[in-house]
């Protein structure tokens, strides 16, 4: 049971509104403000923001 809660697993959405997501999981105690990482969309064909979604 502590897995879950200390590494929750999330989804983060694409900034350019096509929807695509990725599932992954963080660490809460490093990270516990909402996550950003700039990572390949496909459906633009390029880097772009994605923001944690809960």
């Amino acid at each position: 049971m502590a897995r879950n809660e200390i590494r929750p697993i999330i989804k983060l959405k694409s900034t350019a509104g096509t929807g695509f997501t990725y599932v992954t999981r963080k660490n809460r105690r490093n990270t516990p403000d909402r996550l950003t990482l700039k990572k390949y969309d496909p459906r633009v064909r390029r880097h772009v923001e994605f923001r944690e979604e809960r």
